[in-house]
């Protein structure tokens, strides 16, 4: 699925390694507090997050005749949900809301993904 996102797109993230989870407090070995702390360093990275509301394939030719106005068909029916990727990654599905004026999305259903 990423091959086929990132040559439709150009775009290819680098693969970002698996970050294991701290030992439990149970187990002793890291208080709560410092495995908090141990992922502190992660916080201000930066990742890149889309909501798309659908897809559809388009030869170049209709491409170079769309002009203002045209009506792109997409692959989902209005009130379906739409799909969250993070870093190319499905994640999440959630509903268009608007808020302050802007556009957003509520998640509604977190993807769980086999490794």
């Amino acid at each position: 699925m990423e091959d086929e996102q990132s040559a439709e797109t150009g775009f290819e993230m680098p693969e970002l390694p698996e970050i294991s989870e701290p030992p439990s407090q149970e187990s002793g070995s890291i208080p709560t507090n410092d495995a908090k702390l141990s992922l502190e360093p992660v916080h201000n990275v930066l990742i890149k997050i889309q909501a798309v509301l659908g897809k559809t394939k388009v030869n170049v030719g209709e491409l170079m005749r769309m002009r203002s106005g045209d009506i792109i068909d997409l692959d989902r029916k209005a009130g379906e949900p739409i799909d969250v990727w993070v870093n190319n990654r499905l994640i999440a599905r959630g509903e268009v809301v608007l808020t302050d004026g802007l556009l957003g999305v509520a998640l509604t259903e977190m993807v769980r993904q086999a490794d």
